[in-house]
């Protein structure tokens, strides 16, 4: 299906140049696309950043996107990684209502099952880090928002194709 809507996971290569972000961003926003998740960091070279974005839409929404992205002078390369093998991660912190005792006991053996771990502890609460998965990330959430999330902060999808797994679907300049 050409036009279904689908998460488009896309990885911008940009010169690290205050602004870029806020050029961007309202770029995107300019033309009425919606970031669902959007991370952004310094590259092996100092000089470089990586922004890696998730937008929602059809084919023609990711190529317009693309294209606009393109036109920016800071823009060293685009890449559309979902049309790749990838291997993705999402940060989690948060801060879960966990009185000592058996409660407390069960969030730490959530937190052993999905591979995370407590690294704060309170009196009457606990914070948790898991990665991994947007999937995984979402499903520890549901788990534990009965227990109380008092808090909670995620970085956004990062992402890199695996080692040679690149197709056409990398743009430059």
């Amino acid at each position: 299906m050409a036009n279904s809507n689908h998460r488009h996971l896309l990885s911008a290569l940009v010169q690290n140049v205050p602004g870029v972000l806020a050029h961007i961003s309202g770029m995107l926003a300019s033309r009425g696309f919606n970031i669902d998740s959007l991370a952004v960091g310094e590259t092996e070279d100092p000089k470089l950043s990586r922004m890696t974005f998730v937008v929602v839409g059809d084919d023609s929404v990711l190529e317009q996107v693309r294209k606009q992205l393109e036109k920016i002078v800071t823009v060293v390369r685009v890449l559309d990684i979902s049309s790749n093998d990838f291997v993705e991660r999402d940060l989690l912190l948060l801060k879960v209502a966990a009185p000592a005792g058996s409660i407390r006991a069960e969030i730490r053996e959530l937190v052993d099952i999905f591979r995370g771990q407590i690294v704060d502890v309170g009196p009457d609460e606990v914070m948790v880090e898991i990665s991994g998965r947007e999937s995984k990330v979402q499903a520890f959430i549901e788990r534990v928002r009965p227990y109380g999330i008092s808090e909670l902060v995620r970085t956004g999808r990062i992402a890199m194709v695996r080692s040679g797994c690149q197709t056409a679907a990398k743009t430059g300049k």
